[in-house]
């Protein structure tokens, strides 16, 4: 037990704590070179409806917006040709139907690369909104060229039930450790509501051509291949943020961790050492509190010893709760670690024996 609450330890101020004291400055001022926004969409028509027009009111001089439509049979057509005809820097791809085009988001995602104009890529989703009007200075690229990779941060809309709390939470518990570990110098993976990188970086190492067969992973698999620590940044600035929508059915929500799940099988061999030793740490911890509270002899030390972790890592995690918009959830944060820790597991049970996975 003392073994693995100094890993334990490791994890949350050797890798976490630098996420709380990462320096948050100022957007940038000054607009530098033009983007390209895209976003994927396969029967979309609702979200597009609702959050497609706040891109068109970012305050960035020089932008397009590249929406790829994959075989949507919604109504989503009509609906981006209305727009065309209202937005001037709206570009729309259209991926036919045929047997080719079964490689899903991954497709999608390249036709839109291809077709955009600019080098510098900002990533999101049909049913994402930006914080603000500023979200495009923040995700620019940097005035050091040799940054190919941005990554940002999506947190999700709050609504009012037990699911939405733990899609939250575990959203959160994600992106602590992947804007973390890129801070540390290790990026591992990014998410596709909020990142950007080079059109030349995609090209240069043949965008998706290795895991095009997986379902998912456009995103983080990407990032998992060609993030280095002097290419790749972090933006987390309040304003620099695009909210997303969460899932409102349970099972669409373990269908979504099923995919992201096969995306981590992928990952280079040290992320998934890193990953899988935190994991596993950190349920050994629990269940050893557990197993040696009931021994007599042990109990007080067992408490003890959870108690100061307990103590350590509120310091650390209601921090970063406040710091990436889920401040209300500190008050929770000690009931729902333990909810989590239990969901991971049993997720991880799941997959096993569900193999099936695709995007929409």
């Amino acid at each position: 037990m003392g073994i693995c609450f100094l890993i334990h330890l490791y994890y949350v101020l050797g890798v976490h704590l630098k996420l709380a004291q990462y320096p948050i400055n100022d957007l940038p001022t000054a607009d530098r070179k033009p983007i390209s926004v895209i976003v994927c969409a396969r029967n979309e028509k609702p979200n597009l409806e609702k959050y497609l027009p706040s891109l068109f009111e970012q305050d960035y001089p020089q932008f397009e917006v590249v929406v790829v439509n994959d075989r949507s049979w919604d109504g989503t057509v009509d609906l981006l040709e209305a727009l065309e005809k209202k937005y001037n820097n709206l570009k729309v791809v259209h991926v036919a139907e045929g047997n080719k085009f079964i490689a899903g988001k991954k497709f999608a995602v390249t036709m839109g690369i291809k077709a955009a104009s600019h080098e510098w890529l900002v990533f999101t989703d049909a049913d994402c909104e930006p914080a603000s009007n500023n979200w495009l200075k923040g995700m620019q690229q940097p005035t050091d060229d040799d940054t190919e990779i941005v990554l940002g941060y999506s947190p999700y809309f709050k609504r009012k039930s037990l699911l939405n709390v733990l899609i939250r939470f575990e959203t959160f518990f994600t992106a602590v450790n992947y804007l973390s570990f890129a801070i540390k110098g290790m990026p591992y993976m990014g998410v596709g509501r909020n990142m950007a990188y080079k059109k030349t970086l995609f090209f240069k190492n043949k965008g998706f051509a290795a895991h095009m067969h997986i379902p998912s992973g456009d995103d983080d698999l990407f990032v998992n291949a060609n993030a280095r620590p002097d290419n790749t940044i972090i933006q987390i600035h309040k304003e620099a943020q695009v909210w997303s929508e969460p899932k409102t059915s349970f099972f669409e929500y373990l269908r979504q961790k099923k995919r992201h799940i096969g995306a981590g099988k992928f990952y280079k061999p040290k992320h998934k050492l890193i990953l899988s030793a935190q994991i596993a740490i950190q349920f050994c911890f629990y269940a050893l509190v557990i197993g040696l509270a009931i021994l007599p002899n042990t109990r007080f030390i067992a408490a003890g010893i959870f108690l100061l972790s307990l103590i350590i890592r509120s310091f650390v995690y209601p921090k970063l709760l406040k710091r990436l918009n889920y401040g209300e959830l500190r008050w929770w944060f000690p009931i729902l670690d333990i909810i989590l820790m239990a969901f991971l597991v049993f997720n991880a049970i799941l997959s096993i024996f569900v193999k099936k996975v695709q995007w929409k």
